[in-house]
């Protein structure tokens, strides 16, 4: 069962009982003895999830636990029917999960604006005793109860969608983006985490052309482990297509940043790192930060990237930013359309890694761990000292002295030789 949700809750649901089926026999002024004509009953009530586009949390599932369709009305004289039961319709934001709490089996992915999904279907009508008669027994006193309704326990995860995605360390100036983009109204203030959930905005490029853009809240050194939040701030980036990297101008190192944030990034979850990035410096209002753009864009340059240089408060350059995040989502290739949507799911824990001797060195070999190491700036003193710390967490440099290590050996990390120092 996938545990990576922004909100979650935990309800009963309980659909409608069929109408039962009716044991009745014509009384007419001429026919003391007629045939059996006592109708079948209703269909029970479904309970129903539908996706309502204007909700952004399962909060209303966390007051309300319990839903109950109605039963459906028995069966009447006259061979008439009974009334069937409405559903029960219950909404839910766009981008839920659903999951049998007790199997953990996944029911449905409920992602488009009025998107259902039947999670308990209503029990049938009973038949009534005109459909017991027979030759032999034309008059039959017997009739069926209507079918239980369904009983189970689900639980709703909800995981973001947008289709971009804005990234950054706190205070980078996400959520002011934001709001110069769209028509959200985020909490802003200059202190660590004012935003603790994702803020939603859609930006409309023409009449015919909107995106829903997302501001993730700030991630810091160690979030893939779950620091400051880490694990609740990643998850909300995994159903985003593009990810808007923004800058923070006034950063004692931005590319030491952009380069942490990047590393977290891939520690989590490595498809998260292969996401196309736009990245942006943020407070060029500033005169501080417009002296130092120059050498910031060579460096981006280098490394193959397009940077631009914005500014969220005066809004300098943020339509021409949301242009070229628009243009990286349409070059992007159609995801394919399957029932259930393709969550990450590792094979094994992605912070696993293996030790082996190889020549006179050794060889740590991880895919998340090479990763980090491919996307770490080594001209930088603060970038690999954070890798180095990043060693240290997983417990690298406790298997290498379990192995033998000395001062002095080589380290391979994919394509990276490093000298290991006591």
């Amino acid at each position: 069962m996938d545990t990576n949700f922004i909100d979650e809750a935990i309800i009963e649901v309980r659909s409608g009982k069929g109408g039962d089926g009716m044991v009745h026999f014509r009384r007419e002024k001429f026919e003391p003895r007629g045939g059996p004509d006592g109708g079948d009953g209703g269909r029970g009530g479904d309970v129903i999830l539908e996706v309502d586009g204007s909700m952004r949390t399962l909060y209303n599932f966390r007051r309300l636990k319990r839903y109950h369709a109605p039963d459906g009305a028995p069966g009447g004289v006259s061979k008439r029917t009974g009334k069937s039961a409405d559903p029960l319709v219950a909404q839910v934001p766009a981008g839920t999960l659903i999951y049998n709490d007790a199997t953990g089996d996944l029911l449905g992915d409920l992602v488009d604006e009025g998107q259902r999904l039947v999670v308990a279907q209503g029990g049938r009508g009973g038949r009534g005793n005109i459909h017991f008669a027979t030759a032999r027994n034309q008059t039959p006193r017997m009739a069926e109860k209507g079918e239980p309704g369904q009983e189970l326990t689900l639980r709703l995860g909800l995981k973001l969608i947008a289709d971009i995605g804005v990234v950054g360390v706190p205070n980078a100036g996400k959520s002011t983006l934001l709001a110069a983009l769209t028509n959200a109204k985020p909490k802003i203030a200059a202190y660590p985490f004012t935003t603790l959930q994702p803020n939603l905005g859609v930006a409309a490029l023409d009449e015919e052309t909107s995106l829903v853009l997302a501001d993730i809240p700030g991630l810091i050194e160690g979030a893939h482990e779950g620091v400051g939040l880490g694990h609740d701030f990643l998850r909300h980036i995994q159903r985003t297509r593009v990810l808007i990297h923004l800058l923070d101008g006034m950063a004692e190192d931005p590319l030491a940043d952009f380069a942490q944030i990047n590393t977290e990034l891939a520690l989590f979850d490595p498809d998260l790192a292969e996401k196309p990035q736009v990245v942006a410096l943020n407070k060029m209002d500033l005169p501080d930060v417009q002296a130092r753009w120059p050498q910031l864009k060579a460096a981006l340059i280098e490394r193959g990237y397009q940077p631009l240089a914005v500014s969220a408060v005066s809004g300098e350059n943020t339509r021409q930013l949301l242009g070229n995040a628009a243009r990286a989502l349409a070059e992007m290739p159609e995801e394919e359309v399957i029932e259930q949507i393709p969550v990450y799911r590792p094979e094994a824990d992605p912070r696993e890694f293996a030790v082996r001797r190889e020549g006179e060195g050794w060889r740590v070999s991880g895919v998340s761990l090479e990763r980090a190491a491919a996307m770490t700036y080594w001209e930088h003193a603060q970038s690999v000292r954070r890798f180095q710390r990043i060693l240290q967490r997983l417990g690298v440099g406790e298997a290498l002295r379990e192995e033998g290590v000395e001062h002095g050996d080589t380290i391979y990390i994919g394509e990276y030789e490093l000298e290991w120092q006591d």
